[in-house]
This record gives structure tokens, C-alpha cells and sequence, in this order.
């Protein structure tokens, strides 16, 4: 079962429909390329190849999985360091560990987000837990990559912990498409995230058919996942 999911869609607030609006066009389509990260988890590099230009404040996001794990199969990270931007790791199904050197850290699953600001500089540790390794089971999430403005790169660092029942819940205006709202805000409803820089995520999953009016402005798309700024 995906993040966070409802019963009955019909019950959410409905994002307002914007008068006139024109979906935005396609100016291009990327095969984000696949590879290893860490340990040996599978990831897809979504922004690889784009010009830095056009991706500002991000710099990467990672599809990590999705990969159902045989038992002993399931890996993460050993301890390394980052500084200068934020991550953040969002989990759809699956279970992950987190620690950093700050003190920050816990323990995420479907629809919790790990959001790390690295600051002036900050180590940390991703992995799976003991029973998902000895078990094996479904893992599939995103890591995204937030540079921080010049004036907070040498900010100290700093850890959130937003749990999927903190994030707000809303409905596309035709009802088609559930959207969550991590951080920033949509249609005046906000998540529990706080940013560093202006932007909005959510995590939409949009029916066949279905139009997610009022997202489209500035906004990337990543399979089901949305980053606005």
C-alpha cells in the first residue's frame, strides 16, 4: 500500500480550480539512468543529464527501488558526510533507518519523511533495520537533494521528523487524484515541513484520466512525486 492512502476521496478539501488555466507543456522527457547507491541499493538518478540551470534550489533526486527484497538482500548506507544543501528522503513502502551526528534520526516508513539539513556540515547513516534484512519485503522511496541559499550554507545542522499522519490530505477539483502535502502549501493548506527555501512538496497519485489542476505552476514531476517551487 502506497504512503497514505484514504478510504474515501470524496471527503477531502478540493484544491480550487484556477479559471482559465493550460497545462503546462513538455519540454522534455528523460530515462533517468539506473545504477547503485550505498551499500548496493538500486536507484534511478531522475535530474541526470538536465542542465543545473533549470533544476535550482535542487540538485538531485534519487528513485530509490522499487524492489521487493529477497530475505538478507535489503542494504543502505554506511556513515558519510554532507554539507551545504538539505536531504530529503521520503519512503512509499518500506522501512528505513536514520542517525546523524547532530543527534538527529529515527525511524521512517510509508508516507514519513526524513528531512536533513546539512548545513555546515553533518554525518549520517541510512539503513535498513535488522527484521526488513532478515525478512526481506517491498522498498521504494525518493531522495531529494535541496541546496540551501549561500547566506544558511554554514547554518548549524538541523533534523525534521514529518510523520505521513501530520501530512495534509487533499483532493484534485474532479476528485481523480489524492495529493499530499509534505511541506509549503497548496490551495492555502499546509504541510508540516518547514523549508529552507520557497518551495512546496507533495506526493500526488493522479487516476487515469485525472487532472491535478493547480499544481502544474512551477512544478516538477517524478512518476507519482511532486517537487514545486
Amino acid at each position: 500500500m502506497p504512503a497514505v492512502t484514504v478510504a474515501d476521496i470524496t471527503v477531502l478539501p478540493r484544491v480550487s480550480e484556477v479559471p482559465g488555466a493550460r497545462a503546462r507543456s513538455v519540454k522534455s522527457v528523460t530515462t533517468a539512468p539506473q545504477g547503485y547507491e550505498g551499500e548496493g541499493f538500486p536507484v534511478r538518478r531522475t535530474f541526470a543529464g538536465i542542465d543545473m540551470t533549470e533544476l535550482d534550489p535542487f540538485i538531485m533526486m534519487d528513485q530509490m527501488g522499487e524492489v521487493e527484497y529477497a530475505p538478507g538482500e535489503p542494504k543502505g548506507t554506511p556513515w558519510h558526510p554532507h554539507r551545504g544543501f538539505e536531504t530529503v528522503t521520503y519512503i512509499i513502502d518500506g522501512i528505513f533507518d536514520h542517525q546523524d551526528n547532530n543527534g538527529g534520526g529515527g525511524r521512517i516508513s510509508n508516507g514519513d519523511t526524513q528531512w536533513m539539513t546539512a548545513g555546515a556540515g553533518i554525518l549520517h547513516i541510512e539503513t535498513p533495520p535488522e527484521s526488513l534484512v532478515m525478512s526481506g519485503g517491498l522498498f521504494h522511496g525518493f531522495q531529494l537533494w535541496v541546496n540551501l541559499p549561500a547566506a544558511k550554507k554554514w547554518s548549524p545542522p538541523a533534523y525534521q521528523d514529518v510523520r505521513a499522519k501530520d501530512v495534509a490530505l487533499l483532493s484534485s477539483a474532479d476528485g481523480g487524484a489524492l495529493i499530499r502535502v509534505i511541506a509549503g502549501e497548496v490551495d492555502g493548506h499546509s504541510g508540516p515541513g518547514t523549508t529552507q527555501t520557497p518551495i512546496t512538496l507533495i506526493h500526488a497519485t493522479v487516476a487515469a484520466g485525472a487532472v491535478a489542476q493547480g499544481l502544474q505552476r512551477s512544478c516538477l514531476c517524478c512518476c507519482r512525486f511532486w517537487v514545486c517551487r
